[in-house]
């Protein structure tokens, strides 16, 4: 088994998915059909119209042919720090302990990667291409924004690990 842990994207208020939440199931679907054994964990609490992010992407998975056995619900947290540490609480209880894939956007990748290493994770980054249309200020303000949550991240992870 390959824990494929898919990073939620906030969701339109009726419930869609936002092209980068089409853009992460996309590549997981593309590194899955290259694993037969993959396990799609997919991670985000925050709702809109009943819906969590966790919720959107299984049907989406679903519907691509995936089987509801090779999908892991987690669906409470409610940031990225929050999914890092839920699903690793939910691998560990199954008794898993070997390397992760971590699929996110391209951008937000080093901040996804830092904190399941800080959580003891081996990974294989698969990153989701960012939406092209995007202005260039846009685009460097997403990734600009990365850094100093990256380190903020990874402070909460490693305290959390640590009181465990």
């Amino acid at each position: 088994m390959l824990p494929v842990i898919v990073f939620g994207a906030a969701l339109y208020p009726d419930g869609s998915p936002r092209p980068a939440l089409l853009a992460r199931v996309q590549a997981a679907l593309g590194f899955g059909a290259r694993h037969s054994d993959s396990l799609y964990v997919v991670t985000g609490g925050v709702p809109q119209s009943g819906r969590t992010e966790a919720d959107v992407m299984a049907d989406l998975l679903l519907s691509a042919g995936v089987p509801e056995k090779a999908i892991l619900r987690e669906d409470r947290s409610a940031d990225t720090c929050d999914s890092a540490i839920a699903c690793t609480k939910l691998l560990r209880e199954q008794g898993y302990d070997g390397p992760v894939a971590v699929v996110t956007s391209d951008f937000h990748m080093m901040r996804c990667v830092a904190m399941l290493r800080a959580l003891g994770w081996i990974t294989v980054a698969v990153p989701a291409p960012s939406r092209a249309d995007l202005s260039r200020g846009r685009r460097l303000w997403v990734h600009l924004r990365e850094y100093p949550a990256t380190v903020w991240d990874v402070l909460l992870v490693l305290i959390w690990r640590f009181r465990q």
